[in-house]
């Protein structure tokens, strides 16, 4: 009987249980946010998402100051999220580092060089009020 119970587990690969029983998105947020903070990252800001789409529950923008300080605040932000029991987050952008897009989950990360940051505007269409529902 042992011996099938070994073999049922083995053949059923378990999921790894992140290390941290963290799952407020509040909790999320400063996580990322004191992270940005201490890779020296320029204009943080964090837009609440509620209301306004499904695709998390906050926004972070924040700006480098080159293309190597856009990598290195990345690579740290994605770093302390997985040391703080988050996982590995998803990440786009990396090979250029105009604009790193990072994912993780209930948060959305943008870290831009500042000339590409003030060309998309992020913030404006994030944190313009959306209308209300007019009847037809």
């Amino acid at each position: 009987m042992m011996a099938n119970q070994a073999t049922a587990s083995a053949a059923t690969p378990r999921k790894r249980r992140a290390k941290s029983t963290q799952t407020s998105p509040e909790i999320l947020l400063k996580t990322i946010i004191d992270s940005l903070d201490d890779a020296k990252a320029e204009e943080i800001v964090s837009i609440p998402l509620a209301g306004k789409s499904s695709i998390a529950d906050y926004m972070v923008v924040a700006t480098g100051r080159s293309n190597r300080h856009v990598s290195a605040v990345s690579e740290r932000v994605v770093s302390d999220m997985r040391d703080a029991g988050w996982g590995k987050a998803k990440t786009e952008g990396q090979d250029q580092c105009d604009w790193v897009l990072i994912d993780a989950g209930d948060v959305i990360i943008h870290v831009f060089r500042p000339e590409v940051r003030d060309f998309y505007n992020l913030e404006k269409m994030w944190t313009a009020e959306i209308p209300p529902q007019t009847a037809a």
